[in-house]
């Protein structure tokens, strides 16, 4: 597609369309309903006192949306043919829904604007309509609510399954509303950055959320002591719900480059510790991104032990000769002491714990995961050699499987068994998938990154820490800081940062704050905006890191990719296009027509499934 002739000719006329002449009969006038929506927001004249109405002898079912007569609207020549042509095929009931989604009326809605790259105008991105208001406030960029008579008016959602069968549309009028708060940690580096722009872009026009705020940055817990860290785990316990940004945990150069106080422990292994529970982590699927393990055709959830072992542990250093012991002094008994290692010269000792009713609670977590994935499940320890330590993991994972969970996994022909960690990653490299993988703290935080490399990049990995209560979860990106790309944006440079895991660590914790409130909008919109980041990769646009996947390092050009603000902006389009034309589909449609994607599945026990990929066309055909 040429660049100029990509969008509206700079010559328009004004348009009419009476409202008897797109009054909804048969399954193709909804689909003019929703280009004409489309249309209007290309335009940013969106009239939102659209009525909704329902029709039993419609294909389509649902919520027709019929329009006030006579309002005018400024289009392109090239807009008002496309849509007579397609009005004047309304009267064969012949005219198929999907005809909507052909590129050629997308390529007849597509806009100079909708293109932030002009390489990328070949591409599927620039056939899609684009909103010309980027403003935060403003939410859709729509006129304001007009007085209706529908007394349903305030009730539209979007595509809730509770909505399917009544035929619900988002509702363009106003912002979800979040009733409960939830605690919001900010982080360091590139990943902060990312966290505003999220929040600007992509949230905060379309929800009013009730945030309790605590800046995790370095710099603040060495100014509070940490005690901004503890304070943000007691809020999570309060509120159920935490949502965490990428942060530094300080080295030695680190303490350097702050000059902070002393070396801060992970705010994560305080965290964890504090609410106790299981990480879950598995990778976002998106078809067009190769995975570096060809052979990885299923995704590998990787259930993480969040508690104790290195990220509690106390350290000593020794400067000369001593001996190293450990000690134990049980209540009102007398005091057990083992020697360790006696040093001739200097050296470091380290000491570390675990519990066993935490490691009952990872056990009854990664046992109850595995069943409702219907995935079989692997522990991996290296009890050969840590006998005493690594056996407790071993034995109660046995007894659990033995005394309660055999019947049920063998009944959903799945299995568990319990393997060694070196044995366990060969395996894992070796297989095709499709499993829980339970592991100790440390090997699951050293896994969940090997994975995510595996399924093709760091910033496709989601992490969803659940408590034992069933109700406390915080959700954050599994990935670093970027720190490579922080410097470059200090610099004033442009950087190509996948947002995406940042993006999920949001819907994963709002989407589980609308579980526990009912909010079906905010769920929906959550799903909304994850399909949207597949979907925009999926058209051909996306950060280096994927391009880098897609084709290799030694042949992708500046225009292969897009800039961290523009691939933002790009979602930001394309959640904007869906918020607009995804309806709530009539029940013969079944679930294919909900939006809803496969990544849905792979996040935390607490949450539902879903057998249909939305982002695969063949399967919504």
């Amino acid at each position: 597609m040429r660049a100029e002739n990509s969008g509206f000719s700079q010559k328009s006329v004004r348009f009419w369309t009476p409202l008897e002449s797109v009054q909804p009969r048969t399954a193709c006038s909804f689909s003019l309903c929703l280009l004409w929506k489309v249309c209007l927001l290309s335009c940013g004249v969106l009239r939102t006192h659209l009525r909704t109405r329902s029709a039993s002898s419609s294909r389509v079912g649902g919520a027709f949306q019929t329009f006030p007569t006579n309002r005018p609207c400024v289009f392109s020549k090239k807009m008002a043919s496309a849509l007579r042509r397609i009005t004047a095929r309304a009267a064969s009931p012949a005219f198929p829904f999907t005809s909507l989604q052909s590129s050629t009326f997308a390529r007849a809605l597509s806009t100079k604007s909708a293109c932030v790259r002009p390489q990328l105008l070949s591409s599927a991105l620039c056939n899609t309509v684009s909103s010309t208001s980027s403003s935060a406030s403003s939410g859709l960029a729509v006129s304001p609510v007009q007085k209706s008579g529908n007394p349903d008016a305030s009730s539209r959602f979007f595509a809730s399954a509770a909505s399917v069968a009544t035929g619900g549309a988002f509702n363009l009028e106003g912002k979800i509303h979040v009733a409960n708060p939830v605690v919001e940690m900010d982080g360091d580096e590139m990943t902060r950055i990312l966290w505003a722009w999220i929040k600007e872009k992509l949230l905060f026009p379309y929800v009013e959320i009730p945030l309790e705020y605590y800046d995790l940055s370095v710099t603040n817990r060495d100014q509070t002591e940490d005690k901004v860290t503890l304070e943000a785990a007691e809020a999570i316990k309060k509120c159920h719900v935490g949502i965490k940004c990428a942060t530094i945990t300080p080295d030695e150069g680190r303490v350097k480059e702050f000059n902070l106080k002393k070396m801060w422990k992970s705010p994560n292994g305080t965290i964890r510790n504090i609410l106790d529970g299981t990480v879950f982590r598995a990778p976002i699927l998106i078809s067009n991104v190769p995975r570096l393990v060809p052979g990885w055709k299923k995704p590998i959830v990787i259930g993480r032990h969040a508690y104790g072992d290195q990220y509690k542990a106390e350290s000593l250093v020794c400067d000369g000769p001593g001996d190293f012991t450990i000690s134990f002094t049980p209540a009102g008994g007398s005091r057990v002491e083992k020697k360790v290692f006696s040093f001739s010269g200097p050296g470091v000792m380290l000491g570390m714990y675990n519990t066993e009713d935490s490691i009952r609670g990872f056990a009854l977590s990664s046992f109850k995961f595995a069943l409702q994935q219907n995935m079989p499940l692997y522990l991996s320890t290296k009890n050969t050699i840590l006998k005493q330590y690594d056996g407790m993991f071993k034995d109660i994972f046995q007894s659990y499987y033995d005394e309660q969970f055999k019947p049920l996994f063998e009944k959903q022909g799945i299995w568990y068994e319990h393997r060694l960690i070196d044995d366990m990653v060969a395996q894992a490299l070796k297989s095709e998938g499709g499993f829980v993988w339970a592991c100790k703290n440390y090997d699951g935080d050293v896994q969940s990154d090997i994975v995510a490399q595996g399924y093709g990049s760091l910033g496709l990995m989601t992490s969803i820490l659940v408590c034992p209560d069933g109700k406390t979860v915080v959700s954050e990106a599994a990935h670093g800081t970027v720190t490579r790309h922080y410097r470059q944006h200090q610099k004033g440079q442009k950087t190509s940062t996948n947002p995406i895991a940042s993006i999920f660590a949001w819907t994963r914790g709002l989407a589980h704050r609308a579980k526990l409130d009912g909010n079906d909008r905010l769920g929906q919109f959550c799903l909304a905006l994850e399909h949207a980041c597949i979907q925009t990769v999926e058209n051909g646009a996306m950060p280096k890191d994927l391009a880098l996947c897609v084709k290799g390092a030694d042949k992708v050009t500046a225009s292969d990719y897009l800039t961290t603000e523009e691939f933002m902006d790009a979602i930001s389009d394309t959640l904007k296009m869906n918020l607009i034309t995804r309806q709530a589909p009539h029940a013969d449609q079944g679930v294919g027509g909900k939006l809803s994607n496969s990544n849905w599945e792979h996040y935390a026990a607490s949450e539902h499934n879903s057998s249909v990929d939305d982002h695969d066309d063949n399967q919504r055909r």
